[in-house]
């Protein structure tokens, strides 16, 4: 049987389709205008920027960016051509491939994290109380962690919630 949603339901579910289907192409418009980037190549690039020795096995940035190694590795190849990121085997392990940021890719992050933070807050944060903040921190973990379980440690990592 199903479960037809609740008028307070639909709207929910109405408005955050919204959002899902508008912010990533408001992302990447500000991103390529001012980077050159995809708002999920800037994700990769920024993810390598906050790893130790900006260095990762590709399976791990793969989780990291929520992305199947198929697609990771087409980024990864563009940004490597590129010269913002450079692919080589392990060291620890010949059949793990890294990734590492390079110094023009350090320099690129470095110079679009500042327009992406903004464009995040004019049109997310900004538009929320504080309280609303932290309900939207917990919800999007909530629903991280049923669409995605295994990406929910990495993600709260990242957001600096461990």
């Amino acid at each position: 049987m199903t479960r037809w949603l609740t008028p307070d339901e639909r709207a929910a579910w109405v408005g955050l389709s919204a959002v899902l289907e508008r912010l990533p192409a408001a992302l990447d418009t500000q991103l390529r205008r001012d980077a050159g980037l995809t708002h999920f190549e800037y994700w990769v690039l920024a993810m390598l920027s906050e790893s130790e020795g900006h260095t990762l096995p590709l399976s791990a940035l793969a989780g990291l960016t929520r992305a199947s190694l198929p697609r990771l590795s087409h980024v990864v190849r563009r940004l490597e051509e590129r010269g913002l990121l450079r692919r080589s085997p392990s060291p620890h392990d010949a059949r793990v491939t890294d990734a590492t940021l390079t110094d023009a890719g350090w320099l690129l992050v470095q110079e679009a994290a500042p327009g992406h933070v903004e464009m995040v807050r004019a049109n997310v944060l900004d538009a929320l109380t504080p309280e609303q903040v932290g309900q939207l921190e917990r919800i999007s973990f909530a629903m991280l962690a049923k669409i995605a379980p295994d990406a929910a440690p990495a993600a709260r990592r990242i957001a600096g919630r461990e």
